[in-house]
């Protein structure tokens, strides 16, 4: 009996990291009952990273849910044999579009024309968002040899500023927040027909490489569970850091009003 591989539509946002972040996390021991009521994260220095890329991911697939119904979104495609996927590919009438999503909230990203800068360290992003753009061209056109290029996009989650000194050649570099907005004002490039050939080539999982490991069972939960942890976590070490500067707030204003008592108690040689 021969088993059908689900439909590549049923990879949801960020599914391929959130698998890799729970493999990482399965070894990582429990916190104990002091780190957790001090908000120590659950999270091990290494798969920091992959929970990051995951809410990344998330976030952008949640605003391409909400293109309108010619356009479809893909999430989590397997590229190549070492584990690589595509983030995403969304398919429309403006064409093809690979997205890289990088979530760097709250720094400042700075982009040349062969250059990604992160709070000053460089980024290799758009070399990679053109070689991944690359390869699904030409596996499509393997099936549709008239299909135009793929347009790489590089999707920057939440960055506190975002300047394009000089924009990349081939590469649209663009926040979350204008990357819904810039999708539905490209050019109209595929008709309906080839739009419905194209799903269903997207959609089929013999197009792409098999995944390198097997999909985790209820990944998406076990990642909820565990993403309500760090942001319980989170929110404890901001309440006694809080609690830490009002103590030390308070302290500070009960020395400053005994100042004058120690100084005249000093200069009179009494005690204060």
């Amino acid at each position: 009996m021969t088993i059908q591989a689900p439909a590549m539509r049923q990879q949801f946002a960020a599914q391929a990291v959130i698998e890799e972040l729970l493999r990482q996390h399965a070894g990582t021991p429990p916190r104990t009952a002091f780190a957790r009521f001090f908000g120590y994260s659950p999270l091990s220095q290494e798969s920091v990273s992959w929970y990051l890329g995951a809410t990344g991911e998330i976030a952008v697939g949640r605003i391409l849910a909400t293109l309108p119904p010619e356009w479809t979104s893909f999430h989590a495609l397997p590229i190549g044999k070492k584990g690589a996927d595509i983030d995403h590919i969304v398919i429309g009438p403006g064409g093809v579009f690979t997205i890289n999503t990088k979530h760097h909230a709250g720094k400042p990203v700075w982009v040349g024309t062969r250059t990604v800068m992160v709070s000053g360290q460089k980024q290799p992003y758009i070399r990679n968002a053109e070689y991944e753009a690359g390869r699904v061209t030409k596996l499509l056109r393997e099936r549709m040899p008239l299909l135009p290029a793929a347009q790489p996009v590089l999707a920057l989650v939440n960055p506190k500023t975002l300047t394009i000194r000089t924009k990349p050649e081939q590469v649209k570099v663009v926040a979350d927040t204008g990357l819904r907005r810039w999708l539905l004002k490209r050019p109209a490039v595929l008709e309906v027909a080839e739009l419905g050939q194209l799903t269903a080539l997207i959609d089929d999982p013999t197009t792409w490489p098999t995944a390198l490991f097997p999909p985790t069972e209820d990944s998406m939960l076990r990642f909820a569970a565990l993403d309500v942890e760090v942001r319980t976590a989170r929110t404890r070490r901001r309440v006694w850091s809080f609690f830490g500067s009002l103590t030390l707030c308070a302290a500070v204003f009960v020395a400053w009003q005994l100042l004058p008592t120690v100084i005249g108690a000093v200069l009179t040689g009494g005690t204060p």
